[in-house]
């Protein structure tokens, strides 16, 4: 195995904190690392940088540790402001299920939700029914200290229900009056 003379450098994958940018980068030290980082994400040198493990969000703020580093290490870029957070699971998005409204999948939704709130606009009308349906109050003590969030889940998700019933009842006129000017052609 050949070793490291400091000049190549070793490969390492680098993500934002979103986790929807993915890219590659090899670097030799810290350094230029975070200078390949900014320059790959065209982030500017004015933007303090937080490099962690994606695994883990260990901060990686030194050479030695940085030295200890496998290739092709998973690394999360985080600017100011930004906190790391793990993986969320998948959000299932295939909602054919009878009205699930337990306890429990309110919960597990809301975390889902918590990690990537944009899914609000890919579910179901079951599940925003559910959602918009929530009392706040009861999750704030059970696992979910934020009630702003809780308040602001609950607003959306209603009005992505509104907006989607009124798409429907939109799509049902359009199906009626199709069927009435198919009626009326067949009778000439």
């Amino acid at each position: 195995m050949e070793e490291d003379d400091g000049q190549t450098g070793k490969p390492f994958k680098i993500t934002t904190a979103s986790r929807e940018i993915k890219k590659g980068v090899v670097a030799s030290s810290l350094q230029d690392l975070s200078s390949k980082v900014l320059e790959k994400l065209n982030l500017s040198d004015k933007d303090n940088i937080t490099l962690v493990l994606e695994d883990d969000g260990t901060e990686i703020d030194d050479e030695e540790y940085f030295g200890t580093l496998d290739p092709n290490t998973c690394l999360m870029v985080l600017t100011e402001g930004q906190n790391w957070f793990p993986k969320s699971p998948p959000l299932r998005l295939n909602i054919d299920d009878v009205d699930n409204k337990g306890e429990r999948d309110l919960v597990n939704l809301v975390g889902k939700l918590k990690h990537n709130m944009c899914h609000v606009s890919l579910l179901g009308g079951a599940d925003l029914e559910l959602l918009s349906d929530m009392d706040p109050e009861s999750l704030v003590d059970i696992t979910f200290p934020d009630r702003i969030f809780l308040d602001q889940l609950k607003e959306v998700s209603g009005r992505y229900l509104a907006d989607k019933r009124q798409a429907q009842d939109a799509l049902d006129l359009l199906r009626v009056y199709n069927e009435k000017e198919n009626e009326t052609e067949g009778g000439k």
